[in-house]
């Protein structure tokens, strides 16, 4: 992007709808208040105090408010529910008595409790480094360069040129074209579930990926009657198909799945008298179609109910920002190309777009990675800058400028911004250690490898992928074998009542030099093999069942530290545990091995 004066005082008029609008020159613009764009905007403070951050609606997290903690709240409630209706086989009888309006008041109030923290901190931020708004992207003419409108609740436009633009506008739930026309207050989505005063008697789900299913599944234990809506027979979007079916199978025990079935209209049934309107889904079964797509039977099928819940993914709103005026180009997912995947940052621009804004891997621990990544890299490069300026900068004969973070002393003396040293401010915070490997592996032109990919829903039983998929490893051409186990007579899962479920490993089977193929479902070569992967090296792994959750941890940080089946094989697994199961899966992958050497 276009590089403006430094100074952080200048007005440059601009004339707009014959009103003159002064621009306000800063080093670094944040647009989103979300987890990336807070994460950004503390470690760009730590090197200047010419930055602003806009946002628009509230200024806390999506995970807090409306994601990840109430989800987790309603499953919590829904999981003591269902023991308590389903404990027959333990010799535990009895019914759960559930109050729907003291569960939903619950997760609000523990939800307000998690939300404060992100919404105490930009509270603390002062107010002449935050405006109230939506930021888009506009061409002027009479600088001739891209600049920032932010349009504010009151009406006004406020125009700023940035050195430095980190993007993080986050993502909202899709809903499908008419439906919201069509249903009106009857359709709710995951930003405002949560706010229902009470469980309804009735919901549908359209949707079966992690908001999906683990909304439904909860709300069904709580008592809602649930159908499960989706149009292929995929649920959570499992990449392996045997695994796919275990997991169907172990969650029609309990649900009410709809798997193909294509939805061909949604309508609202007024009610009459003390009886409410009701939500209409016309659908067929996409099982009883010929080849034409063309229904057999001729026959429609109808649910009805008390509410519509759309699950069928978020999409973020970066083409309707104005980054062409940027020279940045989105692809046919609403992606930006050229981007550095670890840290955002657009190549040959001042422009970084992070978490669920890029839409490439739009998870918790991914958008907390990326804003930090990105704010830290534009504090690098504005100390390069001072630096390199010749600015008034404290033992200026000490700074590093290799690659090597730990040597790199920012302390800006310039007129708007106070002297801080990056390294003192980096090592002053508790959740970062100076002896960190991503601080000692990121600066403004070595960008921090991409972790792991790992993912968890948190359905009983749960569902977990890590690494490299199936897909991606034969694209790849790596010769493997797959390391597998049922959980169906592991002994803690079975003493728990708790043993459906599938694991399966994907090993490397012989030493070789891979090359690098960037699947489309985002897997991505681990950076410390660089291509070179040795026999008995952990690829990736799928699975469904229980403890998922913690076998992922475990499986990504071997995959991360090229841990091989022997490597864990050698740790200790504690007996009984549910860990054993993976013990299982890895014996598989390794008699597998020798059985190859030995051919």
């Amino acid at each position: 992007m276009t590089q403006h004066p430094k100074t952080q005082t200048s007005q440059t008029s601009h004339t707009q709808n014959n009103a003159t609008t002064p621009i306000r020159h800063v080093k670094v613009a944040i647009i989103g208040a979300g987890t990336a764009g807070h994460n950004a905007y503390r470690q760009v403070r730590k090197a200047t105090d010419s930055v602003v951050i806009i946002n628009e609606g509230i200024w806390s997290t999506t995970c807090t408010t409306i994601g990840c903690m109430p989800s987790k709240l309603l499953i919590a409630a829904g999981e003591r529910a269902h023991h308590a209706k389903h404990s027959d086989d333990f010799g535990i009888e009895g019914a759960a008595t559930i109050n729907g309006k003291q569960v939903m008041a619950r997760v609000r109030r523990e939800r307000d409790h998690f939300a404060s923290y992100p919404l105490k901190n930009a509270a603390e931020w002062g107010e002449e480094h935050k405006i109230y708004g939506r930021a888009v992207i506009v061409n002027h003419a009479e600088t001739k360069s891209a600049l920032i409108a932010a349009h504010t609740a009151t009406g006004a436009t406020q125009l700023i040129a940035a050195e430095h633009m980190i993007i993080a506008t986050g993502s909202k739930p899709f809903v499908p074209d008419g439906w919201r026309d069509s249903l009106g207050d009857l359709l709710i989505t995951s930003d405002t579930i949560f706010e229902l005063p009470d469980l309804p008697k009735s919901l549908a789900v359209i949707g079966t990926g992690a908001i999906g299913l683990e909304l439904a599944q909860a709300m069904s234990r709580l008592g809602v009657a649930v159908a499960l809506f989706n149009r292929s027979d995929n649920v959570g979007g499992i990449k392996d198909d045997k695994v796919n079916a275990k997991a169907v199978a172990c969650l029609s025990n309990e649900l009410d799945l709809r798997l193909n079935t294509s939805i061909t209209a949604v309508r609202r049934q007024q009610g009459d008298g003390d009886n409410r309107s009701q939500a209409v889904i016309d659908y067929t079964d996409l099982n009883d179609t010929n080849m034409d797509d063309t229904n057999i039977n001729n026959t429609a099928q109808t649910w009805t109910g008390d509410l519509v819940l759309v699950a069928t993914g978020r999409r973020n709103s970066i083409d309707k920002m104005g980054l062409e005026h940027l020279g940045i180009e989105l692809d046919d997912n609403n992606r930006p190309k050229d981007m550095d995947k670890s840290n955002g940052k657009i190549k040959d621009k001042n422009v970084y777009i992070v978490g669920d804004a890029n839409a490439y891997r739009p998870l918790l621990h991914e958008t907390s990675n990326e804003g930090y990544l990105a704010g830290l890299s534009v504090a690098l490069r504005l100390n390069r800058a001072n630096v390199d300026n010749g600015a008034n900068v404290d033992n200026v004969d000490n700074v590093d400028n290799s690659d090597n973070v730990d040597n790199v002393d920012n302390v800006d003396n310039s007129d708007n911004d106070p002297a801080i040293n990056i390294r003192n401010a980096i090592a002053s915070d508790a959740d970062i250690s100076a002896q960190s490997p991503i601080l000692a592996d990121i600066t403004e032109h070595k960008a921090q490898a991409p972790a792991t990919l790992m993912s968890v829903i948190f359905s009983e039983p749960q569902i977990m992928a890590v690494g490299h998929t199936l897909k991606s490893i034969e694209a790849r051409g790596i010769p493997y074998v797959i390391g597998e186990v049922s959980f169906e007579n592991q002994g803690r899962s079975r003493i728990m009542g708790v043993n459906c479920g599938l694991l399966r490993l994907y090993v490397c089977q012989k030493d070789i030099r891979a090359r690098h193929i960037e699947a489309d479902d985002g897997s991505q070569e681990n950076p410390k093999t660089r291509g070179n992967l040795q026999q008995g090296q952990i690829l990736g792994a799928c699975m469904v069942g229980p403890a998922a959750e913690y076998i992922a941890h475990i499986l990504a940080t071997a995959i991360t530290n090229n841990v091989t089946v022997a490597g864990l094989l050698d740790s200790p697994f504690y007996h009984p545990t549910i860990l054993e199961g993976l013990r299982t899966a890895l014996r598989d992958a390794k008699g597998q091995l020798t059985a190859n050497a030995n051919d």
